[in-house]
């Protein structure tokens, strides 16, 4: 009997090492691909407020869509694009198609799981079934030397038990023949604009660490660019904290959120670029930076919705914080008055992108130093983080909360000490700064701590706002 199956696109958006398009195609005979902007996600908001998903990311997303449609059309089949609620969107589809399943990345955070689980139960009322695939992850559950409920809460832990046992299963290769053309004529629906989820038409600052596009064709030439083309790799733990240009990290984490780019994919790579160039402690630090990248997905399947909550998965929760909106909004608005701090946040508003030394920075300011609700910070970087992932983004806040699983009882950054190593001649400051341009070297980072005399010669007065703490407090 020849069946049919819908292949759900949900954060897996690429050909290559895709399982639920590997067995969609292994399973049944026509093969129907659909992608469904969920419009709570798309036009929704955060709790707090903000655009579940700003336009940095939404426009990234829609590339991505786009780019995959032109890959599947090449395969001789098509990308089916609606806009609405998956649950009834698929379901409309499973039924009109009469498919017999819908094949899927399983997920696990809260708002994904209510909508996966709702399809199933609709798709049970007509006797159709999901089935669901692993494809954000380095590693496999049932690969795992432990249960997942047993997964140690300490990264070192989970890293040596994991790394000394288990191997990591290579890439599926993308489908290299046409799908089987089907006889039903479905809309293919138009890909929305960013526009059509109330988005201003906007041009990226020129400033931005690297503009990103979404989509698989994209990701894998910046996978060529790091390692073959350059051998930036080579190099990747001595610079990946710098704060300027596109090469000092390796700019994965966007396509990697929206599974335009395997991590499983990077690892062979990485293999083969060791065995062919050699390996040192860069490669095998891009290899430690994936490791921490599953260590929050498994924190966030053992840990559910505690990652979310004010008490973390610790159940540990500061009373000191609080949701006072005023601080909140001078440091969302990079309008602190410490330039390392703000430097950061007007990168992060004006292009959707901060490097990691830069997050660690912001968030230990915003809870240890400002004393506002970590949640807070956590949702304002889900809206605009362009490589927004919902394990990682929330289980590094859980982190500098101190209500994670870090042995550190008390992670505080001090903010003159790491803008001083990180950005030395205050060239980052300057770079998103431009009121601070003209100061020395040695007063960039504190021109709190300058007197009065030279603040009013620099225009500091009129042209930066007055230092929310004082540098002081980190001398």
């Amino acid at each position: 009997m020849k069946r049919r199956a819908i292949v759900w696109f949900r954060q897996n958006l690429r050909l290559h090492d895709n399982e639920a398009l590997t067995e969609a195609l292994t399973n049944a005979y026509e093969v129907i691909p659909v992608y469904v902007f969920d419009e709570r996600t798309f036009i929704g908001k955060t709790s707090y407020g903000f655009p579940k998903t700003d336009r940095f990311r939404a426009q990234f997303i829609i590339e991505s869509v786009a780019d995959l449609r032109q890959s599947l059309q090449k395969l001789g089949s098509n990308l089916i694009v609606r806009v609405g609620k998956p649950e009834e969107e698929i379901f409309e589809l499973a039924k009109a198609c009469k498919t017999s399943w819908v094949f899927c990345n399983r997920e696990r955070t809260t708002e994904e799981l209510a909508v996966q689980d709702q399809l199933e139960k609709n798709l049970w009322s007509v006797g159709q079934e999901i089935r669901y695939s692993r494809g954000k992850m380095l590693y496999y559950t049932a690969d795992l030397p432990f249960p997942v409920q047993h997964t140690p809460d300490v990264f070192t832990q989970f890293r040596k038990e994991v790394e000394r046992i288990v191997q990591v299963r290579e890439p599926l290769p993308k489908p290299d023949k046409s799908f089987n053309p089907s006889p039903l004529d479905l809309d293919p629906g138009v890909i929305p604009s960013p526009e059509d989820f109330g988005h201003e038409p906007f041009e990226l600052d020129p400033r931005c660490a690297l503009p990103f596009k979404g989509g698989e064709t994209e990701a894998l030439k910046r996978l060529k660019h790091y390692f073959w083309d350059t051998n930036l790799v080579k190099t990747y733990k001595e610079t990946r904290n710098e704060m300027i240009g596109s090469d000092y990290s390796s700019k994965f984490s966007p396509w990697l959120a929206q599974g335009c780019l395997s991590p499983k994919m990077i690892y062979a790579e990485l293999k083969r670029y060791e065995k062919e160039r050699g390996s040192n402690e860069s490669t095998y630090w891009l290899f430690f930076e994936l490791l921490w990248r599953d260590f929050f997905r498994f924190m966030g399947k053992k840990h559910g919705n505690k990652i979310f909550q004010k008490g973390g998965p610790r159940g540990k929760i500061d009373h000191n914080l609080s949701d006072n909106q005023a601080l909140f909004e001078r440091w969302a608005n990079g309008e602190t008055g410490n330039p390392f701090i703000d430097a950061n946040m007007r990168e992060l508003n004006l292009t959707g992108f901060m490097s990691n030394r830069g997050r660690q920075n912001v968030a230990s300011f915003l809870v240890k130093d400002l004393k506002v609700n970590w949640q807070i910070g956590a949702e304002y970087f889900e809206s605009l983080l362009i490589d927004y992932d919902p394990c990682s983004n929330w289980g590094n806040w859980n982190y500098v909360a101190g209500v994670g699983s870090d042995p550190r009882e008390d992670r505080y950054f001090n903010i003159l000490t790491q803008a001083r190593r990180y950005d030395p001649t205050g060239a980052y400051v300057k770079y998103w700064l431009p009121e601070l341009a003209d100061l020395p070297e040695d007063k960039i980072h504190a021109p709190d701590l300058m007197p009065e005399r030279e603040k009013a010669q620099y225009g500091l007065q009129v042209h930066y706002p007055q230092a929310m703490i004082s540098s002081k407090r980190w001398v």
